[in-house]
């Protein structure tokens, strides 16, 4: 398995990947289902704080995710993560999350976080068994403020993190 830079051209199947009205929300910000193909060439907001990465086996992209970095913050998030639908429940989310850390962690930022939706249970169990730890309940519930929802908070224990 191995990360690698996403490329455009990857487009269009890793929109395939969103299965639920849920999952085309959480990557294109549409609450759409099936993903609109008029959407699928601009989904992908892209902006030089943004890295978008695609996780292989090998010539396979099976899963993607994006790292948000932010400098006024000194943190990083972890964002949009998706694994192909055919292979979930496989460990591959695990491999990915941990592959997605080692750029994250190079990035220099003090702290490592990222949000999940309080139902994808999956996935939260995903993120701590990778070592992430629910952010305390006062500051999760300020960043929630402004949030459509009430994400589940979670962050990454760094040497010079909060």
């Amino acid at each position: 398995m191995e990360l690698q830079a996403f490329e455009d051209s990857h487009t269009a199947l890793v929109a395939s990947w969103a299965s639920t009205a849920q999952e085309v929300a959480l990557l294109s910000g549409r609450d759409e289902y099936p993903f609109p193909a008029d959407l699928v060439s601009s989904w992908r907001k892209v902006a030089d704080d943004i890295k978008s990465y695609l996780y292989f086996d090998g010539e396979t992209p099976v899963g993607y995710g994006e790292l948000w970095l932010d400098d006024e913050e000194d943190e990083v998030e972890l964002a949009r993560i998706i694994v192909a639908p055919e292979l979930r429940g496989q460990g591959i989310g695990t491999e990915f999350v941990r592959a997605l850390l080692q750029p994250a962690l190079a990035a220099g930022y003090s702290a490592v976080f990222l949000r999940v939706r309080p139902d994808n249970e999956r996935a939260i169990k995903t993120y701590l068994r990778v070592g992430f730890q629910p952010v305390d309940e006062n500051l999760a519930a300020e960043w929630n403020e402004p949030q459509p929802i009430n994400y589940t908070w979670l962050q990454y224990p760094t040497e010079s993190g909060t």
